[in-house]
């Protein structure tokens, strides 16, 4: 093991992160992360199983991680959250604010109704406002004050996307709720930043490859070839490179990075952006 790795082992030693979707995914590989260099974690989401399941595995590999229930679309939720997270680790360094749904119906948007705005506007956009209240208040008034905060967003939030209008439009209000804030208090030691994603091997995007398929195998694999092709990296990422990204905007190493939009996507952006 070199030098570089030694340090990177305990970049994040005696720090707190909480992580909401933490479950699955591009979450649950951050939280992996955080608690492989150091970190005292808690994970948020609402389905305890696969939470509790991603708690075990730290603990199993020698980490710290507890799991605290919470739909982030609930202001009762997410202060609790963060009031849990101070009562059982004394402070808040990082947060990740992930959790996030799809358009449960791919449609175009004249055809999606009034509920389906709201649900997805609650998780994706709210929830992510909510978790920046409560976790800025706290870092503000803990004893050194200051941490870093993640949220994120989606190459389709850079645009739009056909047949995910909702979606998308969290995911571009994700990016301008992040740049608001890192101009409200970076100067304060709270630096704020987004995470742009692509695709990326997780329930989420499998789930939305499904449903564009309509249960079709053949159809399936036609969707996810498209993907593969307008990738320059000619591959689906995987959660865990996600994870780096997240852990580097967190980390020291970014200390001069504030209000910027961290596009992680293969290239699959590149030729429009």
């Amino acid at each position: 093991m070199t030098p570089l790795e030694v340090n990177q082992m305990d970049r994040f030693a005696n720090k707190v992160a909480v992580v909401t979707g933490g479950s699955s995914g591009i979450g649950r590989a951050t939280a992996l992360a955080f608690a492989r260099e150091g970190a005292r974690v808690v994970i948020a989401a609402r389905r305890p199983k696969p939470a509790l399941e991603t708690v075990k595995e730290i603990e199993n590999a020698g980490g710290t991680a507890c799991f605290v229930q919470t739909d982030v679309s609930k202001s009762g939720d997410v202060e609790h959250l963060i009031a849990r997270t101070v009562e059982t680790y004394g402070r808040l360094d990082c947060a990740f604010n992930n959790a996030a749904r799809t358009d449960e119906t791919i449609a175009p948007m004249a055809d999606l109704s009034e509920e389906d705005f709201d649900k997805t506007v609650s998780v994706n956009l709210k929830g992510v406002w909510l978790g920046m209240k409560y976790q800025i208040r706290q870092m503000l008034k803990q004893k050194p004050k200051g941490g870093v905060i993640v949220n994120t967003s989606s190459g389709n939030g850079l645009g739009g996307c056909p047949q995910a209008s909702f979606y998308s439009a969290t995911k571009a209000g994700i990016i301008a709720l992040s740049k608001s804030a890192a101009w409200e208090y970076a100067q304060e030691g709270v630096r704020v930043n987004a995470f742009v994603a692509g695709a990326f091997r997780t329930p989420m995007l499998e789930g939305s490859m499904d449903r564009a398929a309509g249960g079709d195998h053949e159809a399936r694999k036609v969707v996810e070839d498209r993907w593969i092709k307008m990738t320059a990296a000619g591959r689906i990422g995987d959660p865990a490179e996600a994870a780096e990204a997240v852990l580097w905007l967190c980390s020291d190493a970014s200390s001069y990075v504030v209000g910027h939009s961290l596009i992680v996507d293969g290239g699959l952006s590149s030729l429009w952006r």
